[in-house]
């Protein structure tokens, strides 16, 4: 633990920490003695969180509740981050438009550019460059198995995960060599507030939100991106190293249809 706080610390910056997968974040580096700057829409859980760790691992915890859309997202950071030596970023944050893409209102497929594409990049411009200077840090961008090839009926989705994993490989290129540990973590279906909300109608496996933190804390500074849980590692290798791409198109865009479609009356 004192190495990874050597290495990530003083301070860890999680976005979308309120609950499911940003909270099990937040809990575990905690938990390793790390500071945490927490960023959510929801004061009420996110300021609920940050007591609870406060007295639990005596860390000091700030909040900014916010809509990590807004176009002025680095005004709400840049305070928040004042005097902090932020080592790691944590994006968790993520929209998500579910169901055929023109039956999707634009201004839903906008939010899903700016919370999971725009803001990750602002913050890891914002954040990076510091750490780069001080040669330690670590960018942690979570990303999906969703990204790695179309996906019918989460079209927007899957292309900004896809932004994303495409961006940590290339961040952790360029910024390995000054130090900094970059990584796509790839999740499935998870155990969170976020999948029980989309209303799934049928039940998948799920793996539980420590489960992910847990590998993807693991697999910071190990390499550019890692799948998160066994099934999840093998259907990303059917799905790029086995099937071709529009079989494994079809595949996703199947599964997701049986998942979220309404019965036929």
């Amino acid at each position: 633990m004192t190495a990874f706080r050597d290495r990530y610390g003083p301070w860890a910056l999680v976005a979308g920490a309120s609950a499911g997968l940003g909270e099990a974040f937040a809990r575990r580096l905690a938990a390793r003695g790390l500071h945490l700057l927490l960023l959510a829409r929801r004061a009420g859980p996110l300021e609920a969180l940050a007591a609870e760790l406060r007295a639990r691992h005596g860390v000091e915890v700030r909040t900014a509740a916010c809509d990590l859309a807004r176009a002025d997202l680095l005004e709400v950071v840049t305070p928040l981050c004042a005097g902090a030596e932020v080592g790691l970023l944590v994006y968790n944050a993520a929209a998500s438009a579910i169901g055929p893409f023109l039956d999707q209102p634009l201004p839903a497929q906008l939010a899903v550019l700016d919370v999971n594409c725009r803001a990750p990049l602002l913050l890891a411009h914002a954040l990076g460059g510091p750490m780069a200077r001080r040669g330690r840090g670590g960018l942690l961008l979570m990303a999906s198995v969703a990204g790695g090839q179309g996906n019918p009926w989460l079209a927007s989705y899957a292309a900004s995960k896809a932004f994303d994993i495409v961006l940590a490989e290339g961040l952790w290129g360029e910024l390995r060599e000054r130090g900094v540990d970059v990584l796509a973590a790839r999740a499935g279906a998870t155990r969170t507030p976020g999948f029980a909300a989309s209303r799934p109608r049928r039940r998948v496996p799920l793996m539980e939100a420590g489960e992910v933190a847990d590998q993807a804390l693991a697999a910071l500074g190990r390499g550019p991106t890692v799948v998160t849980g066994a099934l999840n590692k093998l259907a990303a290798f059917l799905f790029t190293r086995v099937l071709p791409r529009r079989a494994a198109i079809g595949v996703m865009g199947r599964a997701t249809r049986r998942l979220y479609e309404a019965p036929a009356p």
